[in-house]
C-alpha cells in the first residue's frame, strides 16, 4: 500500500532475539535481588561476628608471642638433650668395653682352673665335674681368648697348651662317658643310665645323647610290649578279657608310651632345654609301629578278621547267592566291640603325643616359623605312622562288618516279629530301634567322627529303605473288611496261636497286623526323635575336641534322620489312605445317605417332634462312635486322632454332598444347624486334635440356611475381613440359598455379593 512501512524477516528475527535477551536478563536481576535480600537478611549477623573478632585481636598477639616463646624454650631443650644423649652414649660404649674385658680377663682365668681341674675330676672319675669344665672350655671364644693373652702380655703358651689340654680331655671325657653310657644300657643300671645321660649335652653332644636315650627306652618299651603280647596269646578263652585281650595289649602298649613320656620329659627339659621331646617321640613312635604292627598281626590271625572281611564282601556282593556261609551277626557282636575299644586307644593315644608336643613347642621354640616347621613334622610323623595306617584299615573294616551286623540284626528282627496280645504294636519296633542305637552308640565310642557318621547313614538309609518297606508291604495288602470286632479278633488269633493252625489269610490276623504295622510306623516316628535327642547330647560327649568342621558334618548326618521320619510319615498317610478305602468310606456313605430321607421342610409339630427325637444326628452319632470304638483301644493316639480327622473329612465332604441334594424352610434350616452342632460337638470330644476347621464350610451352609431373610446374608459377606471366613464363593452361596424352598430366586439373583 502506498505509505506503509514493510517489515522483512530480518527484522522480525531480530525482535525475537531482544525478546529473549530481555526475559533472561530479567531473570538474572530477580536472582540477583534474591541474593542481595538473602544477604541483607544476614546483615546484624554478620555485624555481630565481625565485632567478636575486633574483641579477639588483641589476644591474638598475645598468643602469638607465648607461642614464639614456648617454640624457643623447646628448640634450647632440644639441644640440650642432645648433648646430654652423646655423652651417655660415649659413656655406654665405654662400659660395654669395660665390661668384655672383664669377661676376658675372667676367661683366661678360668681357662687355667678349667685346665688343672679336668685333669684331676678324669683321675677322680669325677665325671660331672670333669664334664663341667669342658663345657666352660666350649663355651669361650678361643681366638679373642689367644688376642687378650697378647693384648695382656700373657704368654701365649700356657693359653696353648691350655687349649690343647682341654680338646684331649673333652675326646677323652665323650669317649669314656659313650662307654659308661653302654655299659649302663646293657647292665640295666637306670641311675647311670640317666647319670651319663645328663653329661652328653655338657660335651656337645645333645643329638648323641637323646638318641642313645631314645633307643634305650625304646629297648625297655619293646620288651614290655613283647611280654604283654605273649600274655595275650596264652590267655584262656575261659577268662573275663579274653574277648577284648588284643585291644587290652594295645592299649598297655599306649599306656607305656605315655608313661615313658610322662617320666622322662622332666629330666630331658632340665638337661637338653624345652623343643626336643619330638626327637624322643620320634623314635618312640617308630617302636610303636612296629609293636602294632605285631600285635594287629596276632589279632587278625586269632580273631581271623581278614577271613570275616571278605566273607562278609562277597556276601553283600552277591546279594545271598555266596559260596560262603552266612555269618551269624552274633559272631560278630563281640568283634566289633574289641576293634571300636582300639580304634578309640589310638585316638587317644595320638591325642595326647600332640598335645604334649605342642605345649613343649609352645615353651620351648619362640620362633614361629621354627614351631610351624616342627609341628609340620609332628604331624608328618604321626599321619604317615604305621599306627595310622593300621587304625584307618581297622576302621574301614570295622564299618563294613558293622553295617553287615545292623543289616543281618534288622533283618532277623522283622523275620521273628510277633504281635503280643494288648499290645499297640509287634515286636520288631523295639528290636530295631535297640539294635540301630547299639550300633550308633559302638560307633560313638571308637572316637572318630568319620566312623559314628558313616554308621548313622548307613542306619538312616536302612530304616528309610528297608524299615519302611516292611511296613508298606504289610500295609499295602489293605485292612479286610467286615464288622469283626478288634478284641474279638485278638482272641480268635490267640486261640489260633496256641492251636497251632494259624493261616497267613486269616482276615482276623490281617485286621490286627494291619494296624499293628500302621502303629509301628507312629512309634518309630517316637523312637526317631528320642534316638536324635539322646545322640546329640552323647556323641559329641563321647567325641572330645571336635573341630568345628566336624560338629557341622555330625549335624548334617543326624539331620538325615528327619528323612527316616518323614518317610515313616508317608507310611502313617498310605496306611490311613488304606483303611478309609475299606473301613471308613463304605460304612460313612451309607449312614450321611439316611439324611436324604429325612425331610426338612417342616411343620411346628414336625420341628417339635424332631428337635426331641433327632433320628438322623443320633443314629449317625451312635454308627460313629461304635466304629471309633472298635479301633480306638487297637491304635496309638496319635494315630487315633489321624483316623477321627479322616473320618471327620470324610463325613463333612458327604454331608455337603446330601445337603446339596435336599431342600430346607426356615425349620429345617434350624434343624440342620442343630444337627451340625451335635456331629461337631461329638467328634470334637473324641480327639485331642482341633477339627474344628474342618465343619467350617458345613458350619457355614447352615448359617446361610438359618437366614430370616435372603438380604441377611449381605451383613455376613460383608464381615469377610473379620473373623469369619467364607469357604464358599458367591455362585454357591447363591445355590445354598436355593436350597430353601422359602426363598425366591428373584431376589437371590438381585444380591450383590
Amino acid at each position: 500500500m502506498p505509505g506503509s512501512v514493510t517489515m522483512t524477516d530480518s527484522d522480525a528475527l531480530s525482535d525475537v532475539n531482544i525478546k529473549s535477551t530481555y526475559d533472561e536478563l530479567a531473570r538474572q536481576e530477580e536472582e540477583v535481588e534474591k541474593q542481595l535480600e538473602t544477604l541483607l537478611s544476614r546483615q546484624c549477623h554478620l555485624e555481630a561476628k565481625l565485632r567478636s573478632i575486633t574483641k579477639v585481636l588483641p589476644n591474638l598477639q598475645i598468643v602469638h608471642s607465648d607461642a614464639r616463646q614456648l617454640a624457643e624454650m623447646i628448640t634450647f631443650t632440644s639441644q640440650l638433650a642432645e648433648h646430654v644423649s652423646a655423652k651417655v652414649r660415649q659413656l655406654d660404649v665405654a662400659r660395654s668395653r669395660v665390661s668384655e674385658c672383664q669377661q676376658r680377663v675372667h676367661d683366661l682365668l678360668d681357662l687355667q682352673l678349667c685346665s688343672n681341674g679336668v685333669q684331676t675330676a678324669l683321675r677322680n672319675e669325677d665325671y660331672e665335674k670333669a664334664a663341667a669344665h669342658v663345657h666352660r672350655f666350649l663355651a669361650m671364644d678361643q681366638h679373642l681368648l689367644k688376642q687378650t693373652a697378647d693384648d695382656v702380655a700373657e704368654d701365649c703358651t700356657n693359653v696353648t697348651n691350655s687349649f690343647s689340654l682341654l680338646q684331649e680331655a673333652a675326646a677323652q671325657l665323650r669317649t669314656v662317658v659313650t662307654e659308661k653310657f653302654d655299659e649302663a644300657v646293657r647292665g640295666e643300671d637306670l641311675a647311670s643310665v640317666e647319670r651319663f645321660f645328663k653329661i652328653f649335652p655338657l660335651l656337645g653332644m645333645q643329638n648323641e645323647g637323646l638318641g642313645k636315650f631314645s633307643l634305650y627306652l625304646c629297648s625297655k618299651l619293646q620288651e614290655t610290649a613283647q611280654k604283654n603280647l605273649k600274655v595275650a596269646l596264652e590267655t584262656s578263652s575261659s577268662d573275663k578279657r579274653a574277648n577284648v585281650i588284643y585291644a587290652d595289649t594295645l592299649t598297655l602298649l599306649f599306656e607305656g608310651i605315655a608313661r615313658v613320656i610322662e617320666i622322662h620329659q622332666p629330666l630331658i627339659e632340665t638337661y637338653y632345654g624345652p623343643g626336643k621331646l619330638l626327637t624322643v617321640v620320634t623314635y618312640l613312635q617308630r617302636e610303636c609301629d612296629r609293636q602294632t604292627k605285631r600285635i594287629l598281626t596276632e589279632f587278625n590271625k586269632h580273631r581271623q578278621l581278614e577271613k570275616k572281611v571278605q566273607q562278609v564282601n562277597e556276601l553283600m556282593r552277591s546279594s545271598g547267592t555266596s559260596v560262603y556261609p552266612k555269618l551269624d551277626p552274633k559272631d560278630l557282636d563281640l568283634l566289633l566291640g574289641e576293634l571300636t575299644i582300639m580304634h578309640a586307644r589310638a585316638e587317644l593315644y595320638v591325642r595326647f603325643i600332640r598335645r604334649r608336643i605342642m605345649n613343649d613347642l609352645e615353651v620351648g621354640v619362640p620362633d614361629t616359623s621354627m614351631r610351624d616347621t616342627l609341628v609340620s613334622e609332628l604331624e608328618a610323623t604321626l599321619q604317615g605312622s604305621e599306627l595310622c595306617h593300621r587304625m584307618q584299615e581297622l576302621l574301614g573294616n570295622y564299618l563294613l562288618l558293622e553295617r553287615y551286623f545292623m543289616e543281618e540284626s534288622v533283618k532277623k528282627a522283622v523275620t521273628m516279629d510277633t504281635l503280643d496280645e494288648g499290645s499297640p504294636t509287634s515286636s520288631m519296633v523295639d528290636d530295631v530301634f535297640f539294635i540301630v542305637r547299639k550300633c550308633i552308640r559302638r560307633a560313638g565310642s571308637s572316637s572318630s567322627v568319620d566312623g559314628v557318621c558313616a554308621v548313622l547313614n548307613n542306619a538312616c538309609g536302612l530304616l528309610e529303605m528297608d524299615y519302611c518297606g516292611v511296613l508298606r508291604q504289610q500295609l499295602r495288602q489293605g485292612y479286610p473288611s467286615g464288622y469283626l470286632d478288634l478284641t474279638q479278633a485278638y482272641n480268635v488269633l490267640h486261640s489260633s496261636i496256641q492251636q497251632g493252625r494259624l493261616q497267613a489269610s486269616d482276615s482276623e490276623q490281617a485286621r490286627l497286623l494291619f494296624l499293628a504295622y500302621l502303629n509301628n510306623a507312629d512309634v518309630s516316628i517316637e523312637y526317631i526323635d528320642t534316638l536324635c535327642r539322646s545322640l546329640r547330647e552323647e556323641i559329641p560327649n563321647g567325641l572330645a575336641s571336635m573341630s568345628a568342621n566336624e560338629c557341622e558334618k555330625w549335624e548334617s548326618c543326624l539331620s538325615g534322620l528327619s528323612t527316616v521320619t518323614a518317610s515313616l510319615r508317608s507310611v502313617i498317610d498310605y496306611g490311613m489312605q488304606q483303611l478309609k478305602a475299606s473301613a471308613i468310606k463304605p460304612r460313612i456313605n451309607p449312614w450321611v445317605d439316611a439324611f436324604l430321607s429325612v425331610s426338612h421342610q417342616l411343620t411346628e409339630e414336625e420341628f417339635a417332634s424332631y428337635e426331641a427325637d433327632e433320628p438322623f444326628v443320633r443314629n449317625l452319632i451312635m454308627n460313629l462312635d461304635g466304629l471309633l470304638s472298635s479301633f480306638k483301644g487297637s491304635l496309638t493316639p496319635s494315630n487315633y486322632d489321624a483316623l477321627v480327622r479322616m473320618l471327620t473329612a470324610e463325613v463333612t465332604a458327604h454331608m455337603e454332598k446330601v445337603v446339596f441334594k435336599s431342600s430346607f424352610n426356615r425349620l429345617g434350616g434350624l434343624v440342620f444347624d442343630k444337627e451340625v452342632r451335635a456331629l461337631v460337638s461329638y467328634l470334637t470330644s473324641s480327639t485331642s486334635w482341633s477339627i474344628r476347621d474342618k465343619f467350617s464350610r458345613l458350619t457355614q451352609i447352615a448359617t446361610i440356611l438359618n437366614l430370616e431373610k435372603v438380604s441377611e446374608i449381605a451383613d455376613y459377606w460383608g464381615s469377610n475381613s473379620g473373623p469369619l471366613t467364607w469357604r464358599w464363593t458367591p455362585t454357591e452361596i447363591r445355590q445354598i440359598l436355593s436350597l430353601r424352598s422359602d426363598f425366591r430366586s428373584e431376589d437371590i439373583k438381585r444380591l450383590k455379593l
